[in-house]
């Protein structure tokens, strides 16, 4: 292998590893309080909308790690539902496509 192969593909490996690494929502204070619980678990909250976050599932030619993306997705919509004044959220459905929407309840009084 030539230098200059080694030298991308040292490259190569080291943006995917960095990528990899990055999370790029991060949650905001308000976001911070906001928790993720169970349908059953929010009987005696009161609903106040509900939010979707998306977030990419590849950069570039890299496809991005599974659990980047859920988490990024779950930082995006803690962030909404604290906007909206919720402090809780509950997933309506899996992650697809880098997608997934949430209902958005005030269950702390």
């Amino acid at each position: 292998m030539s230098r200059a192969m080694r030298i991308g593909t040292l490259s190569l490996l080291s943006l995917t590893l960095m990528l990899g690494g990055c999370t790029f929502v991060k949650l905001t204070p308000g976001g911070e309080r906001v928790r993720i619980l169970d349908a059953q678990d929010v009987t005696q909250c009161e609903r106040v909308g509900n939010t979707s976050a998306t977030v990419a599932e590849q950069v570039g030619i890299f496809k991005r790690p599974p659990e980047k993306l859920a988490q990024e997705v779950e930082h995006a919509a803690r962030n909404a539902a604290a906007e909206m004044g919720g402090d809780t959220l509950v997933p309506r459905g899996p992650l697809r496509e880098g997608r997934r929407g949430y209902d958005v309840y005030r269950c702390i009084r």
